[in-house]
């Protein structure tokens, strides 16, 4: 089928996804859309775990790499401000509007077209398996938590992913991971007039100061320095009270220099009087070689790497090769009237062919 006619096809699939809420932990509605779909249009090899619904192209051969084409069909709630139905999936002015257009149903809909058009070409250097995946907006663990552990026990392990998010179809080689840290610091209450006690505050202060001045002995080449800020403080019951507790938060964006766990090692050891607990340490910083198949191909088609500022499931694929690309752009997501353009959908129907008919292992 030509573009024009995939582009089509692809409007089509992405208004009915528009029009059934799909709020992470709540996708059934449009896994259920997207099973259907990929069985009527073609798809051989159809399946699901939870909401996570994917495809194996036929032919699949062990002894070949196995590229996954990944995006997300769980949204956001809408945000305040929408002057339109978020659920309407309007077409106007070349643009579908509603939640879930640009992040990320553009991209579900782009690499389902790209996976069917190519599903029976032989002549493709990997093994395509399509994964339209569920919870990614929180990370959930019925989405890439529990679907990449599932894909191992059936033997479709990927050796490298596409990851379909908004970036104006130019390829993201690196994210920063996450952490964030809940900090307390305890002292000894006393009359603040009598100046008695121990005053968590203060000691609070020492360690957020060690910590604003925190550097790692290594330093990511891609991603730079590990990133480290105080960004909420609580202490104190009232004014005449010496606090013996002090609680603070802190946000760390982390790289490919160190596992989180590492991480988490590293400010622990620069802290005096604080315990810092990590809420988790699951979203990993994601780096891919500049050298890879993936990002070769990419670049042939002219396309600009970039550091993206933004989390994605790419976070979880711990030592898998990722690649995010997609169409939209990502100032669009979780913003009131999203929308995506159509010709941004045309040129990823366009684009992730060649990029996945160039690849060069």
């Amino acid at each position: 089928m030509s573009v024009s006619g995939n582009l089509e096809k692809a409007v089509k699939l992405l208004q009915e996804m528009v029009r059934r809420p799909s709020f992470s932990r709540e996708e059934s509605v449009t896994a259920d859309l997207l099973e259907d779909w990929l069985r009527v249009n073609g798809a051989v090899d159809v399946r699901r775990l939870h909401n996570n619904v994917y495809a194996v192209a036929p032919g699949y051969d062990p002894s070949r790499p196995t590229l996954m084409l990944n995006s997300h069909h769980d949204t956001v709630r809408p945000a305040r401000g929408y002057t339109r139905d978020p659920f309407s999936a309007n077409l106007e002015d070349g643009c579908v509007f509603g939640l879930g257009s640009n992040d990320a149903g553009a991209s579900v809909v782009s690499l389902a077209c790209t996976f069917l058009a190519l599903q029976h070409d032989a002549a493709l250097p990997v093994n395509l398996l399509l994964a339209l995946t569920a919870a990614e907006e929180v990370m959930g663990e019925l989405g890439m938590r529990a679907f990449l552990p599932h894909l191992a026990t059936e033997g479709l392990a990927p050796d490298m992913v596409i990851v379909g998010e908004p970036t104006g179809m130019q390829p993201a080689v690196a994210e920063r991971g996450l952490v964030v840290l809940d900090a307390e610091v305890t002292g000894k209450s006393g009359h603040a007039a009598r100046n008695e006690g121990i005053n968590a505050i203060y000691r609070a202060i020492e360690d957020i100061e060690r910590l604003r001045g925190f550097e790692a002995p290594r330093c990511s080449a891609v991603l730079g320095p590990v990133k480290v800020n105080v960004t909420m403080i609580e202490a104190g019951t009232q004014h005449n009270v010496v606090p013996d507790l002090c609680r603070y938060v802190v946000d760390v964006r982390t790289t490919d220099a160190y596992t989180n766990a590492e991480t988490v090692g590293l400010l622990r050891d620069a802290v005096k009087w604080s315990v810092l607990t990590p809420r988790s340490t699951r979203i990993q910083a994601s780096v891919i070689d500049a050298l890879h198949p993936l990002v070769r191909a990419a670049v042939a088609q002219g396309r600009e790497t970039f550091i993206s500022p933004t989390t994605s499931d790419m976070a979880l694929m711990h030592g898998i090769p990722s690649l995010k690309i997609g169409p939209g752009l990502s100032q669009r997501s979780h913003t009131a009237d999203e929308f995506v353009r159509l010709d941004e959908i045309e040129e990823a129907l366009s684009l992730y062919p060649a990029i996945i008919k160039d690849i060069r292992l």
